[in-house]
């Protein structure tokens, strides 16, 4: 027993070294190049243009990455535990569905004009509403029906891109081309506040979701066995499917739709460390930071000065990842 706590242990700070690795190369990186041995000059220098660099530009979009990245990935992890799916992620129940078709509302009615919040706002109102309305659809005589929430999820996913494309065939050029970049995903956010509430969101969500690890672990079994070992499984599916959404949410109107993080960093860490939620919630959370952050360094440094979306690198690099942990690792693709 002491041997696989400190295999877990060895495992998160392999990982916090890897996170750490991550963010000296994020730092360096980029059109303008910084020295990581020169960091403490730089930053006496505050009237310097690589001071400017480093504070405006690289430090936000790096705790915005580990933040996004974070909660995709948990909330994938707690999604899949929820469903005893191995496809679930954070998108599959139309969360991000919901938050874009509220963000091409907000572009088309102008709204985008009136303040720098109007976009993140109409975007988690967006998520919120799909929240709630998978959630109600899903409630049946005898409680919450989880396999009825997916489909309903699936279906108002459909829904909700069908109506977003309508709005896009009815709107002008310029709001389009709004609505693609938004999708696409970015991290070039410069408002304090708003990575402020996605970094403690992210970090208090991850916190909420141990308190769930003996529940999220009896699930495993199912929903009939978990009651059996004394596990309120209607309120811990509600609690925890409300974490997911809201997390989800944040991440979704902060950042764009970003996808393949909250599918392919859960079952990386779980094919590497195993299905227990102690550690899976922990590695998933610090795995999805690093990803977000490599793929974030790549997306502005591949064909600098340009920039790439960054949905557009977690697409081709985690369906790659994602293919080939499959194809390898048949057997542990399972949850229990």
């Amino acid at each position: 027993m002491r041997a696989k706590y400190f295999k877990w242990m060895f495992f998160l700070l392999l990982l916090l070294l890897l996170l750490g690795l991550a963010v000296i190369v994020s730092l360096a990186s980029g059109e303008v190049r910084l020295n990581i041995w020169d960091l403490p000059q730089i930053w006496a220098q505050k009237t310097s243009i690589e001071y400017a660099v480093l504070t405006k530009i690289r430090i936000p979009r790096l705790v915005l990455a580990i933040a996004v990245g974070g909660s995709l990935s948990l909330s994938g992890a707690i999604l899949q535990g929820i469903y005893r799916n191995p496809l679930v992620e954070p998108y599959t129940l139309g969360i991000s569905g919901g938050a874009a078709l509220g963000v091409s509302v907000a572009i088309v009615f102008g709204l985008n004009a009136l303040t720098f919040l109007s976009l993140p706002l109409a975007g988690f109102a967006g998520a919120v509403i799909t929240l709630f309305l998978v959630y109600f659809l899903s409630i049946k005589r005898d409680g919450l029906n989880i396999n009825s929430m997916l489909l309903i999820g699936v279906m108002v996913s459909f829904v909700s891109s069908s109506a977003m494309m309508f709005l896009m065939s009815t709107t002008t050029t310029d709001n389009v081309q709004s609505i693609v970049f938004w999708v696409m995903g970015s991290l070039d956010e410069s408002n304090d506040t708003l990575i402020g509430i996605a970094l403690c969101s992210s970090l208090f969500a991850l916190a909420i979701s141990y308190l769930f690890a003996q529940p999220l672990n009896a699930l495993r079994l199912g929903e009939a066995k978990a009651r059996h070992l004394g596990i309120n499984t209607n309120v811990s599916v509600r609690i925890l499917f409300l974490l997911a959404s809201l997390l989800t949410g944040i991440a979704v109107a902060v950042a764009g739709v970003i996808g393949f993080v909250g599918l392919v960093i859960p079952h990386t860490v779980r094919l590497l460390i195993g299905n227990d939620y102690r550690v899976l919630l922990g590695g998933s959370f610090v795995g999805g930071a690093i990803f977000l952050v490599l793929c974030d360094t790549v997306a502005r440094t591949i064909i600098s000065p340009n920039e790439l979306p960054i949905g557009v690198i977690t697409g081709l690099v985690g369906g790659v990842v994602f293919i080939v942990v499959l194809s390898r690792s048949q057997s542990n693709f399972k949850l229990n």
